[in-house]
């Protein structure tokens, strides 16, 4: 794992978007196609931006998953992270190989398909964020590191839900969904390489704990330690509290 700082949200994104880039095509050029994971969030707006400006990637070669959806929350719902990806990045980049987690659907039914889709082949590369918890996709503390399976139904604590709310994505805490469907730890680390994207100073306490601390199931992100391929795109404020030796500048 490699921790890297910038100045600002805008140059973490355009750097993190220009290595997610040069996967991409390096994986089209090697194999005719790339499979990725996407996230979503409010943290991983200005890089979703700098990504589907980039104008030489071809994306009819591209095959895409992502993280995590809420149970019960229909894609309608401004908080739908199906339709954060189709607005943000589906949408605008025209690709037609995608896998997206429907809140509707019988969540067993969504994760056994669409989990059975993941394992045909190797991911290329996954772009991933960390909660003010710590968590990673859903996988709130204690994260489960142990199970194999690809996606798992998760409960939302309390923290990740007061997240989602002061974001803005729900007018009241008792609106934020208490499940979600999650890809698990295990199903992430499987990625090639995994390009981490952690903006704002709200990030700055979770990113000491998930990446100057010991790796550790009360601190999921952590586990990108074990990683041999990931780097972290940080601003001033999500690595204002790193110990300086702790960057590759």
């Amino acid at each position: 794992m490699i921790l890297r700082k910038f100045p600002d949200k805008k140059s973490l994104a355009s750097a993190a978007a220009a290595r997610a880039a040069t996967v991409i095509r390096f994986s089209i050029a090697e194999r005719g196609k790339a499979r990725i994971i996407a996230a979503t969030g409010a943290s991983q707006f200005e890089f979703l931006e700098a990504l589907t400006t980039i104008a030489d990637i071809d994306w009819q070669h591209v095959e895409m998953f992502h993280l995590d959806e809420y149970v019960g929350l229909p894609e309608t719902h401004p908080a739908s992270f199906c339709k954060y990806l189709r607005e943000r990045f589906i949408n605008k980049v025209g690709i037609r190989n995608y896998h997206l987690l429907s809140g509707t659907d019988d969540p067993a039914s969504v994760m056994k398909e669409i989990g059975e889709q993941l394992r045909r082949a190797p991911i290329d590369v996954a772009f991933v964020g960390v909660g003010e918890n710590g968590h990673l996709a859903f996988n709130d503390p204690p994260a489960d590191f142990d199970t194999k399976e690809p996606y798992a139904i998760v409960k939302l604590d309390e923290p990740c839900r007061r997240q989602q709310l002061n974001e803005g994505w729900f007018p009241t805490l008792e609106d934020v969904p208490k499940q979600a469907i999650s890809m698990t730890i295990n199903q992430i680390l499987k990625a090639k390489e995994i390009l981490c994207i952690v903006p704002d100073a709200r990030k700055a306490q979770a990113v000491k704990n998930c990446f100057e601390a010991a790796v550790s199931p009360m601190a999921p992100a952590s586990a990108l330690q074990n990683h041999a391929n990931t780097t972290v795109y940080l601003d001033a404020a999500s690595s204002s509290m790193l110990s300086p030796k702790m960057f590759i500048e």
